[in-house]
């Protein structure tokens, strides 16, 4: 389980790492699926580091079939989330400043269950979100999305 670190330019004392999470509205774009985390118990998008030889955009539908059984294509980019005062650090030792594609994707088949890094999910409204334990950095990715922009978001 990673501890979040924040401070001013924090992120300068570990490595850039790059992924991504996908945002998958229900039909009627009120509700988004959340997953709970395995090593933490905490609420997320569905999501995860990239592999060397595969772009964000493949990352985020490997990443979601991993974790919810769901296969699905990429609509849209939301945003790119990274904070030079954010470090996560591992109990192994390594240090990251996450820089996060954060993806729209529509579900094309697969069927939706758990994984070895999920043990719940669910479909919420942001005002269910609200009094949700969800990790703090993809509350911005949740927000963006529902907002909807023609526009990716960058930081």
């Amino acid at each position: 389980m990673a501890t979040m670190i924040f401070g001013h330019r924090v992120g300068s004392g570990g490595v850039l790492r790059p992924g991504a999470s996908g945002v998958i509205f229900d039909e009627s774009r009120e509700r988004i699926l959340l997953t709970r985390r395995e090593d933490n118990n905490r609420w997320c998008l569905p999501g995860g580091g990239m592999d060397p030889g595969e772009s964000a955009a493949e990352a985020c539908v490997r990443e979601l079939f991993e974790e919810t059984g769901l296969e699905v294509i990429v609509t849209k980019l939301i945003g790119v989330y990274t904070s030079p005062d954010l470090l996560m650090e591992y109990p192994d030792g390594n240090r990251i400043q996450p820089v996060a594609f954060n993806f729209e994707a529509e579900i094309t088949g697969g069927e939706l269950g758990l994984s070895d890094e999920t043990t719940e999910f669910g479909w919420y409204t942001m005002s269910e979100m609200e009094d949700m334990d969800i990790l703090e950095h993809h509350i911005p990715r949740i927000r963006d999305a529902i907002l909807n922009r023609p526009e990716a978001f960058y930081s």
